[in-house]
């Protein structure tokens, strides 16, 4: 009798499944359906299967000694002591199993108070699980004490600057800049780029900004050096244009004028064109050009403040930039920062790529080599690691009681059996063991005192 009911611990042996059931199928069974095994999993429940079967056949190792010794102990007195052993190993590893298979499910199919805890309480041990990582793991000082110990920063300089380490920053850099530019709709970043000139450049009004602007230029003096520029091509244009001036005078002059006096009129003006001209470009001081300050200083100041020379300059505004000016512009802007781009990305050895690759390097040297740097390269990781945990710990340890919930009952007890239910095992051989041991001592005692 007692070994045929040995027999009933083979039922919590999980063996896998080649193509499990779902639940509700009409042919799926009981309690062996499994819900696909990884090859990680397979292999822990391979080893599971052997500690299971380790520990049964210590059972019925012990039912088969109990069994000899109970029949044979009249005949050989020194049995007792054999059979109250292997009493004592057969209640603890019974007593074991039981508790051990009450973690998982209903020991032999009886629902018994306080069995099946997993599958009966596992939304229960989701939410304990992620309050426990939440609590323990999820917490600034640790992340952050785990991040300095780390050194991060230094790490990242070590492979940064070192070979490949650039290179490939370059490549998932180029990548991903590639799959931005497929992913946008050119139609889309162009009205984009068109809203923004209308936003920033043709709705705010020009007159006073470049009023303003071209007041600070006036003011000390930039602009004198395009009034010398202008003299000095005026006074070249007069010495090169003695006929030109000539031509200019006989032919404004009357019909009757005779023309010799043409020309000597004309060789007049141009002499004292030429006075003038020199006369301008040798004086600093000159009167046409403080007459040019003057003119340029009251037009900035109008450009500002006199609505008539506003409203003209929204005019010319209006004309260089109209909307077909403004598409025109946004459309080539949009393509040749793209072509550039896409060009530079495609082409490892473009100056763009080169020079990407150069600073990266250069920053990766710069985290090895400068403390300073590194120490606040760290604490920014930190800080930010720091605010992401304390800002986000309770979803990220919801992960956890989310996931657990939404797993199948049998599904969460196969799950953690297979994690922990090998370890478990030993239980079961330890109370054999043990029980064995401590039936042996109470036998033992009790034949020395009652014997």
């Amino acid at each position: 009798m007692q070994v045929n009911s040995e027999r009933t611990p083979t039922d919590d042996v999980a063996t896998p499944d080649p193509q499990p059931k779902r639940r509700g199928d009409a042919d799926a069974p009981d309690r062996s359906a499994v819900v696909g095994f990884s090859a990680g999993e397979r292999e822990k429940a391979a080893a599971l299967l052997r500690m299971k079967r380790l520990a049964l056949g210590l059972l019925i190792a012990m039912a088969v000694i109990f069994t000899v010794a109970f029949a044979l102990q009249k005949q050989y007195p020194w049995l007792e002591y054999v059979r109250a052993a292997a009493e004592g190993g057969m209640v603890g590893a019974l007593a074991d199993w039981f508790a051990v298979t009450a973690l998982f499910k209903y020991p032999m199919g009886l629902r018994i108070p306080h069995t099946a805890i997993i599958p009966r309480r596992k939304d229960q041990i989701g939410e304990s699980l992620s309050e426990f990582v939440e609590s323990n793991f999820l917490s600034q000082e640790v992340v952050q004490e785990k991040l300095a110990s780390i050194d991060i920063a230094r790490k990242a300089g070590h492979w940064l600057s070192g070979p490949g380490g650039a290179e490939r920053v370059a490549k998932e850099g180029g990548a991903a800049i590639r799959g931005v530019f497929t992913v946008l709709n050119d139609d889309d970043v162009q009205a984009v780029i068109e809203g923004m000139v209308r936003k920033h450049l043709l709705t705010p009004p020009w007159g006073p900004p470049v009023g303003r602007m071209a007041e600070r230029i006036f003011a000390d003096g930039h602009h004198h050096r395009l009034v010398d520029l202008l003299v000095d091509r005026a006074a070249d244009w007069v010495d090169a244009n003695h006929a030109t001036v000539n031509r200019l005078v006989s032919d404004r002059s009357p019909l009757w004028v005779p023309t010799f006096v043409d020309g000597l009129v004309g060789d007049r003006v141009h002499v004292e064109l030429s006075k003038f001209v020199r006369a301008v470009q040798a004086d600093p001081n000159h009167q046409v050009r403080q007459s040019i300050d003057a003119y340029l200083t009251d037009l900035a100041q109008d450009l500002q403040h006199d609505p008539s020379m506003i409203e003209r300059a929204e005019g010319i505004k209006a004309q260089i930039l109209g909307d077909p000016e403004v598409r025109e512009l946004a459309s080539r802007t949009w393509g040749t920062v793209k072509t550039a781009l896409l060009n530079a990305v495609d082409d490892p050895d473009s100056e763009l790529s080169q020079r990407f690759k150069s600073a990266v390097r250069d920053f990766g040297t710069r985290l090895v080599n400068d403390e300073e740097l590194a120490g606040k390269v760290n604490t920014w990781i930190g800080d930010a690691a720091g605010y992401l945990v304390n800002t986000y710990r309770s979803d990220i340890a919801g992960v956890i009681s989310d996931t657990v919930a939404r797993w199948d009952a049998e599904e969460t007890s196969q799950k953690i059996e297979l994690q922990v239910g090998k370890d478990l095992q030993y239980i079961r051989i330890n109370g054999t063991v043990v029980g064995a041991l401590a039936g042996l001592a109470i036998f033992t005692v009790a034949h020395l005192l009652f014997g």
